[in-house]
C-alpha cells in the first residue's frame, strides 16, 4: 500500500486558491478521511509552516486542529540520519546552487529537507506543487533532491 507525506505547499495552496476550507468541503473531507486511515501524513516541520506562518483564527490552522489526527504530524528526529544525506548532497552540489539557495534550504526549520528524509527513511511518497526545474541557480526544489 503507497503512503504520502504532504508538504506545506499541499494545505497552503489548496486552501489559498485552489480548494478554500469553505467552498470546497468534499476536498477537506478526502483530506480528513485519508489521514485518519494513515495513508497520508506530514512532519513536525510542516506543522510549524502552517502554524507559525498564520494567525491565531487562520482557518488553515482551525481545521487541522480540529480534523487531523493528534499523530498526523510526526516528529522527524527518527530521520536524522538520512537528514544528513540530505546535507551532504545539498553542500555537495556548491558547483550548480548559489551559496543563498544552499543557505535557505538548509534552515533549521524549513520543511523540505527533512520531509525528503522522512520519505527515504520510510519509502513513502512526498506530495508536493513543486515543480523540477533543473536549471535553476537560486532556489533548491524537492524534486531536484
Amino acid at each position: 500500500m503507497s503512503k504520502f507525506i504532504l508538504d506545506s505547499n499541499f494545505f497552503i495552496q489548496a486552501h489559498r486558491s485552489i480548494y478554500p476550507i469553505d467552498v470546497v468541503q468534499s476536498f477537506w473531507i478526502k483530506v480528513k478521511n485519508l489521514s485518519l486511515n494513515g495513508k497520508i501524513i506530514s512532519i513536525d516541520k510542516v506543522r510549524k509552516e502552517i502554524f507559525d506562518n498564520s494567525s491565531h483564527e487562520d482557518e488553515l490552522k482551525l481545521w487541522c486542529e480540529s480534523n487531523l489526527p493528534t499523530d498526523f504530524f510526526i516528529n522527524t528526529d527518527s530521520v536524522l540520519n538520512n537528514y544528513i544525506s540530505i546535507v551532504n548532497w545539498t553542500n555537495s552540489m556548491s558547483h550548480h546552487y548559489t551559496n543563498n539557495a544552499i543557505q535557505e534550504f538548509l534552515e533549521t526549520d524549513l520543511a523540505d529537507p527533512w520531509l525528503i528524509a522522512f520519505a527515504m527513511s520510510n519509502n513513502w511518497t512526498i506530495v508536493t506543487y513543486e515543480k523540477s526545474q533543473p536549471d535553476r541557480k537560486n532556489r533548491i526544489k524537492i524534486p531536484e533532491v
